[in-house]
């Protein structure tokens, strides 16, 4: 989309909510690259590759394993591909298992997954000493798992990683497969965190997604775990999606607040391949939306694609609805209640203070440390392959140079949204923020009114917060 296009697409707006805050910003010709940015539909607010491709991976493992030594809780994932049908935006590596056999297909990828996390504990020796803040099982649909499989898998994580009083046991899934029954197996296996892919609870947008579920059955699932007791319950939602429109999402806040949710994450509808950006979510075939001649095919049957100036709206009136009703946002677009927050397995990785280590296990994983990132196979037959052979399967690794470890430390506490402060990266990295190369595009960012700086640091503002996700990829090095 050339820049004259992108413009008019910015301001297509919807008449019954007020022009968003960002589109003067966004509209000035000084920031004509973040909105081709904004415009191409990019993914990467949280995603930080490193500089120095064709690291090998088990030079990523020994860096990985130095960190640990000595380190603050970490965050923990181990990845089930499994789902029963695949969604038109999904860019993950997913595995279907559905039909007769569905359980034991599932069942399987729970034995790779901790086949896998076994090598992963003989290669990198201090991972089993390594404190686990928050250990998540995401997807995939996790919750499709045969509950012998989901006690067998949790059992083993807790039974042979430093898991501790206060580490955070989190479980994703469909609301449709998060019975009453796989509930109350989850509360009494000591899970206490509950994420959902809902996405909307308008049933015509989760139909034009592939979705098979309702509204009925999300709130149903948030009502049934709430009555279980579990402490935290964080659903996602999406904007910019086929066919929706700002009532939709209006309706949907409403919702979320009527549901009196812990948490709640906002997502953008992206279409540009994820593995542009070097990560994991991207699987080994494109989603369905993103091939041209479908997404034309769904226009000339009548369908509609938001507007930039109405996905802007929409993200206002979420943003502005949940902070309004108490909500922190913290990192950009999580959203937790009230001294509830901020997200710590976000905050584990990305806080100014702590920016310590992730660990993927599964499909697609992507993990970190300081040093050097490394990102899983995601074709399924070559990591069953090298799992089944003990090793592993680490599709690639890069390495962040040291001056690429500070740009990423800053570019990880601007996720924050928080200040960025001189005293705590003095400590780091013996500079302030604003000395080292970027200066000049701080500075920049400043007269152009997304950055504040003084004698303690930086800070976004306002616009700035909005634009974190371009400014992060187009304006930083």
């Amino acid at each position: 989309m050339d820049y004259a296009t992108a413009l008019a697409s910015l301001r297509v707006l919807d008449p019954s909510h007020p022009r968003p805050g960002v589109a003067e910003a966004l509209a000035a010709p000084e920031n004509q690259h973040l909105l081709e940015y904004v415009v191409e539909d990019p993914f990467g607010a949280h995603v930080f590759p490193g500089n120095e491709p064709d690291y090998e991976p088990t030079d990523f493992l020994a860096d990985l394993d130095t960190q640990l030594a000595n380190t603050a809780p970490i965050h923990l994932w181990s990845y089930i591909p499994t789902c029963a049908y695949r969604c038109r935006f999904c860019q993950y590596p997913v595995v279907l298992a559905k039909g007769d056999n569905a359980d034991a297909k599932a069942s399987q990828w729970v034995d790779w997954n901790i086949k896998e996390a076994k090598s992963w504990l003989r290669e990198v020796p201090a991972l089993r000493r390594a404190p686990i803040g928050e250990f998540n099982v995401f997807g995939g649909t996790p919750s499709l798992l045969p509950p012998d499989a989901i006690r067998k898998l949790l059992d083993f994580y807790r039974s042979n990683f430093a898991f501790g009083p206060d580490t955070a046991i989190r479980f994703e899934g469909d609301p449709s497969t998060f019975t009453p029954a796989k509930l109350e197996l989850l509360a009494s296996l000591g899970v206490t965190k509950l994420s959902s892919g809902v996405q909307s609870f308008d049933d015509k947008v989760l139909a034009e997604c592939g979705r098979e579920h309702s509204a009925d059955m999300c709130v149903s699932f948030v009502r049934n775990a709430q009555q279980i007791g579990f402490p935290w319950i964080s659903i996602d939602l999406m904007y910019g999606l086929l066919d929706q429109n700002i009532d939709s999402v209006r309706r949907d806040l409403d919702t979320v607040l009527d549901l009196e949710l812990t948490a709640v994450v906002c997502t953008k509808l992206h279409l540009k391949s994820y593995s542009d950006t070097r990560t994991g979510v991207a699987g080994v075939q494109p989603a369905a939306w993103q091939i041209p001649s479908y997404r034309d095919k769904l226009v000339r049957d009548g369908h509609r694609w938001p507007s930039l100036g109405e996905q802007y709206q929409m993200r206002e009136i979420l943003t502005e609805g949940l902070r309004d009703a108490g909500y922190r946002e913290h990192p950009t677009m999580y959203f937790a209640r009230s001294g509830q927050g901020p997200e710590e397995w976000k905050s584990i990785m990305v806080d100014q203070h702590r920016q310590e280590a992730e660990v993927a296990v599964g499909l697609g994983g992507s993990s970190s440390c300081r040093r050097s990132e490394a990102i899983t196979d995601v074709h399924w037959q070559r990591y069953a392959e090298a799992v089944d052979s003990g090793l592993i399967p680490l599709g690639s690794a890069t390495r962040f140079s040291p001056e690429a470890q500070e740009s990423r430390a800053i570019k990880m506490a601007l996720s924050t949204l928080q200040p960025v402060r001189n005293e705590v990266h003095r400590r780091r990295f013996g500079r302030d923020v604003m000395d080292g190369p970027w200066r000049g595009q701080l500075e920049s960012l400043v007269e152009r009114g997304l950055l504040v700086a003084d004698d303690s640091g930086i800070q976004l503002t306002p616009d700035g917060e909005v634009l974190v996700e371009a400014i992060i990829n187009a304006d930083l090095p």
